[in-house]
């Protein structure tokens, strides 16, 4: 019997499920493999034997997850052990891979589970095991991951946060003193999603007064200055920042929230948008301030999700059927863009050695002079990404959201 494993790990995103649905579609429909297998809380449930079978439960109530928020399957944050040290978990892990009859095993996640991918594919290069493939599915808000032009679940939250500023904007724009209103959205090493916050325009002009990115270093007497000479010229000033904005020597600005870590190391971080309202009102700009911090609902909001978003999360699902199918192993399956007008793209195979342990950084050349907002070209990059929207079916009014049966 031939059959395949999925599982998603890392942060949710608002299209995960729907490359989930995109490898179940493709095995189901291509005949490849006699079950689906699923991997409950990704590599750690694995190892733990949390495995369902998805061809025995009913595909209609499968369906409507390709427009179900966050991580159908569960998710973990699960690091691996070195396997020239400890080759334990991999032993383990191919015993349960060969106890399912698994050949083909399908990872959707970021930076860390390519890094589990590498792993994997290192460790059954190095012994000679040939008869199960390793693919990799790229997912993350972040648009932080390397070799592919962008990434499924960056789309849906650049509208999501565009969408949000332009409400907030209007929303913060009624009152003889308006006050300043910041946005504090998600990036701890990347300011992809907050640059998102240019596409907000009302009659072709951007709302949104200045933003800041961890790319550039934060300078506290150039963002009071400018603050305040916007706040003089227009009586208000609306402001959007990263999560994981720094000073020039490489501090946190948000750095009393920063003291925790991940098992990867990563700094957890939140409430810079408290942080830069105390600058503002300590400084005597005005002590109305606003503050937004947009949270977990950038990666969870369907009901404001791109459908371009979508069908790519969706197609990298397929497509790493098609190259398992086809001998391939050891790849994360890229996005290539072709064209921006109309918007065109297609899939690649990557080396997960060249995304594992690697960032891709919003473009220096994108950010203006000021260090303060972002170019045309970035806008044109993003705006592609966030076109359409999905047909989500309702349910008293809401949208109607799908629960795969795990217990």
């Amino acid at each position: 019997m031939k059959n395949c494993l999925v599982a998603q790990s890392g942060g949710p995103s608002a299209v995960i499920n729907a490359s989930f649905m995109g490898v179940l579609d493709q095995a189901i429909e291509s005949k490849c493999f006699d079950n689906v297998y699923a991997g409950i809380n990704g590599i750690e449930g694995i190892l733990n034997d949390k495995i369902i079978n998805l061809s025995q439960i009913s595909y209609e109530s499968l369906k409507g997850m390709k427009y179900t928020p966050s991580s159908g399957l569960g998710s973990c944050r699960y690091k691996m052990k070195d396997y020239k040290n400890d080759s334990s978990e991999y032993e383990k892990l191919f015993d349960i891979f060969n106890k399912y009859e698994i050949e083909a095993f399908f990872y959707i996640g970021g930076n860390d589970s390519m890094d589990t991918v590498r792993a994997l594919t290192e460790y059954t290069k190095e012994h000679g095991i040939s008869n199960i493939k390793i693919m990799g599915i790229p997912k993350t808000i972040d648009n932080d991951l390397m070799e592919t032009d962008h990434t499924p679940g960056f789309g849906s939250a650049s509208k999501y946060i565009a969408t949000t500023v332009l409400e907030c904007y209007l929303d913060s724009s009624v009152y003889i003193n308006n006050g300043v209103f910041i946005v504090e959205a998600m990036g701890r090493d990347t300011g992809w999603l907050t640059a998102s916050a240019a596409l907000a325009k009302i009659n072709g002009k951007p709302v949104v007064d200045f933003i800041y990115l961890p790319e550039t270093d934060f300078d506290e007497k150039k963002f009071i200055k400018d603050v305040a000479n916007r706040f003089k010229e227009q009586n208000k000033v609306f402001i959007v920042a990263s999560e994981g904005i720094r000073y020039a020597d490489g501090e946190f600005v948000a750095k009393s929230s920063s003291t925790s870590h991940d098992k990867f190391g990563h700094a957890q971080l939140g409430g810079v948008c408290g942080t830069l309202k105390n600058m503002i009102v300590e400084s005597g700009i005005t002590s109305r301030v606003k503050t937004l911090e947009l949270g977990v609902a950038q990666r969870a909001a369907m009901h404001c999700a791109s459908s371009t978003d979508i069908e790519e999360a969706y197609s990298v699902g397929r497509e790493a059927v098609k190259y398992a199918s086809d001998g391939k192993s050891g790849y994360m399956v890229g996005i290539r863009r072709l064209q921006n007008t109309p918007y065109k793209s297609d899939t690649i195979l990557v080396d997960p050695s060249k995304v594992a342990n690697h960032v891709k950084y919003f473009p220096k050349e994108w950010i203006t002079e000021e260090g303060n907002w972002i170019t045309e070209e970035a806008v044109d990059y993003i705006s592609p990404l966030i076109q359409g929207t999905p047909d989500i079916p309702l349910e008293n009014g809401l949208p109607k959201y799908s629960i795969i049966p795990i217990q």
